[in-house]
C-alpha cells in the first residue's frame, strides 16, 4: 500500500486507460493527484476478452492484449515524461473495466474515470463505465470532466453525516494549498414539500439546516487549523442547479454518495447523479454506506 502525507492510510491512484480523449484526461488529473500525495499512480487497460472471448479467434484476443499493453506503455512514458519522480504500476486485465479498476483500487485506492460523451446534449451524460463504477463504489471516485482550474476545493454538506465528505475535500484542500468552501443548500422548490410551510416553521427549517453547516464546519475547523474554511447556506428551488453553478469555479467538487431510499443493487441518489453529469470541474464521489460512516474518509 502506498503512503500519503495527506490523509491517513490512502491507498493508490487508480485511472482507467482506453485511448481515448476523455481517458487521457483523466490519465493527466490522476497523475497529477498521485503526485500531490506522493503516491502512486496505477494505470489499468481492461481489454474485456473474457466476455468477448467466445466470439474471438485466439490470434484477435491475443492481438486485443498486445493493443492493450502497447497503450499503456504508451501512457506510462508520457506520464513518466511529465512526473519523472511518480512510481508509474501498469495493469493489463482481461475482464470488464468496472472489476479492472475496482480490483486494482482495492479497499483504500481512488478510482478516475473520464468524462464520456457521444455529442450534443448526450456530451453532458456520464458515460456507462463511469456511472457503472461511480454507483457501485466502495472506495473515492472522481470522475474528470470540466475544467480542472486553480480555485477552492468546494464540498456538498448535507447533514452531520457529511464530516466524512467534508473531512476528504479538507484533505484535497491541504495538498493543492487552496482554500475550502463548505456549501449547505436545501431546497424551497416542489421538492421541496406539497404546502408552503408557516413563517414559524420556515424559520425552524432554516435554522436546522444552518445548524447542520455549522456543525461539520466546526468540525474541520478543529481538525485542520491551518486550512482556511468558509461555510455558507442557501435556499434554492433546486439543489443540484445551485451545486453545479457552485461548481463554476472550483478546482473539485466533492460529494457524498447516497443510495438511492427503496432500491436493491448499485444506485446513486438524483443530486449525485446531476452533479457527476452537469458539474463544471471534477467530481470526487466519496461513498457513504449508513448514518454510522461519517465519521470516516
Amino acid at each position: 500500500m502506498d503512503a500519503s502525507p495527506a490523509r491517513p492510510g490512502p491507498g493508490r491512484v487508480v485511472v482507467g486507460v482506453d485511448g481515448s480523449p476523455s481517458a487521457r484526461t483523466a490519465v493527466v488529473w490522476a497523475a497529477e493527484e498521485a503526485a500531490l500525495r506522493g503516491g502512486a499512480l496505477c494505470l489499468v487497460h481492461a481489454a474485456g476478452t473474457d466476455t468477448t472471448g467466445p466470439l474471438l479467434s485466439q490470434a484477435e484476443i491475443a492481438g486485443s492484449l498486445r493493443a492493450g499493453r502497447d497503450l499503456l506503455d504508451r501512457t506510462a512514458e508520457a506520464v513518466t515524461a511529465r512526473h519523472p519522480e511518480l512510481t508509474v504500476v501498469k495493469e493489463l486485465t482481461d475482464g470488464s473495466p468496472p472489476d479492472g479498476l475496482r480490483r486494482a483500487a482495492a479497499l483504500t485506492g481512488t478510482i478516475v474515470v473520464g468524462h464520456r460523451g457521444l455529442g450534443g446534449f448526450s456530451s453532458l451524460l456520464l458515460g456507462s463505465v463511469g456511472l457503472e463504477v461511480a454507483a457501485g463504489a466502495t472506495t473515492p471516485v472522481v470522475v474528470v470532466r470540466g475544467a480542472a482550474e486553480p480555485g477552492v476545493v468546494l464540498a456538498a454538506v448535507r447533514d452531520e453525516n457529511d464530516a466524512g465528505c467534508a473531512r476528504a475535500a479538507a484533505h484535497e484542500a491541504l495538498l493543492r494549498k487552496v482554500p475550502l468552501r463548505l456549501v449547505h443548500v436545501w431546497g424551497t422548490g416542489l421538492s421541496a414539500g406539497p404546502r408552503v410551510a408557516p413563517r414559524g416553521r420556515a424559520e425552524e427549517s432554516a435554522r436546522d439546516h444552518v445548524c447542520a453547516l455549522t456543525c461539520v464546519s466546526d468540525r474541520i475547523h478543529d481538525e485542520f487549523p491551518e486550512l482556511a474554511v468558509h461555510a455558507e447556506g442557501q435556499k434554492s428551488r433546486g439543489v443540484p442547479g445551485a451545486l453545479v453553478d457552485a461548481s463554476r469555479h472550483a478546482a473539485l467538487l466533492v460529494v457524498g454518495g447516497r443510495r438511492a431510499p427503496g432500491y436493491l443493487g448499485p444506485t446513486i441518489g438524483r443530486t449525485t447523479l446531476s452533479l457527476l453529469q452537469h458539474a463544471h470541474c471534477p467530481v470526487e464521489l466519496i461513498p457513504r454506506h449508513g448514518p454510522g460512516h461519517g465519521s470516516t474518509s
